[in-house]
């Protein structure tokens, strides 16, 4: 009887999840001989979803990743892979993780590389041709099939990583500067590709420093520093949140603009006059006092920041003596 009352008690120490959660990190540690790498850490990742983890280097990232495909084990705190603890030895084969320090046999061929590593993720040799053939029709690799990954140039290396990480169909991908080394045109259609596995059901981390690309990829970030959780969102909610009431006013009469109890005028560019709306105002009342004043507006535009400036803005206010060891 105390043997099941112990079963039963282990169950419910388990946070609930939503159905839709596929991966959950719950108050993650993990120590070195002097900081912590990661510090208390806890965020969910939705079935399907693009998760943009961002950070700046020694940010904690890395760490986070590791602990994620079993690399390393946590000091505290535990990972829930689809409802259940994260098993490395079991759950391996439902991830695909493509590191940003590539790891191939520069000698091997090819075809004989991407056949060896789809075996070792539970493929049959069959099988791992097939989807191997698939993709490097797809993606224009068919010619590669003997040559040696020395003979490959970076951004063409990154795209057969890219096919080695995907080609066993995983639940989550993890994606670490995928872009890396990729011309404008490979970088559109590793882009597209992600889009698709998407689509299918992949759920996708995409680790990177580059915002520009997590704007338009991801659908939901989180940003680590100094091993801390610092911001935790989808990209419009945290943009909403970060938004200082700045709107763009697009007008031919430019110098009839002038500041008054409703907005503050910020700047002045050509035909543009970018304002600041007063507090206990809105957006409405300036377009009224706009109309009213008889202006003729062309556009009016609300400005939000974009995520490097986020970024810049709450890396810059953490502070680095943050992970001392003696603080633990």
């Amino acid at each position: 009887m105390r043997h099941g009352f112990s079963r039963i008690t282990n169950i419910f120490a388990f946070k609930f999840l939503p159905m839709d959660t596929l991966l959950s990190l719950q108050h993650l540690k993990k120590y070195y001989a002097t900081q912590k790498a990661v510090d208390d850490i806890s965020f969910d990742i939705e079935k399907g979803s693009i998760f943009g983890l961002l950070g700046p280097n020694g940010a904690g990232k890395t760490t986070l990743l590791r602990m994620i495909t079993g690399i390393f084990y946590p000091d505290e705190g535990q990972i829930m892979l689809e409802g259940k603890p994260f098993n490395p030895s079991e759950d391996i084969s439902k991830i695909g993780y493509m590191p940003e320090e590539r790891g191939m046999y520069k000698k091997m061929k090819i075809g004989e590389q991407a056949l060896y590593l789809a075996q070792l993720k539970g493929l049959s040799k069959a099988d791992a041709t097939e989807k191997i053939i698939y993709w490097f029709k797809k993606l224009e690799m068919e010619s590669w099939w003997n040559k040696k990954v020395e003979d490959l140039s970076k951004g063409m290396s990154q795209k057969l990583q890219f096919v080695i990480t995907v080609l066993h169909e995983p639940k989550l991908i993890i994606l670490d500067e995928p872009f890396s080394g990729l011309d404008p045109l490979n970088a559109n259609l590793i882009k597209d590709e992600i889009y698709g596995l998407a689509k299918k059901g992949s759920t996708i981390i995409f680790s990177t420093h580059r915002m520009e690309q997590v704007e338009e990829i991801c659908d939901h970030i989180v940003l680590v520093n100094l091993g801390k959780k610092i911001l935790d969102g989808t990209v419009a909610d945290i943009k909403q949140q970060f938004k200082e009431n700045i709107f763009s006013i697009e007008t031919n009469q430019i110098d009839h603009i002038s500041d008054n109890p409703t907005f503050s005028i910020v700047r002045k560019e050509g035909n543009k006059v970018f304002v600041k709306i007063n507090d206990g105002h809105d957006s409405n009342q300036v377009l009224t006092h706009l109309i009213n004043n008889k202006h003729n507006i062309v556009a009016y535009n609300e400005l939000l920041p974009s995520l490097i400036e986020i970024f810049i803005k709450l890396v810059e206010s953490t502070h680095a003596t943050a992970r001392a060891f003696q603080n633990i």
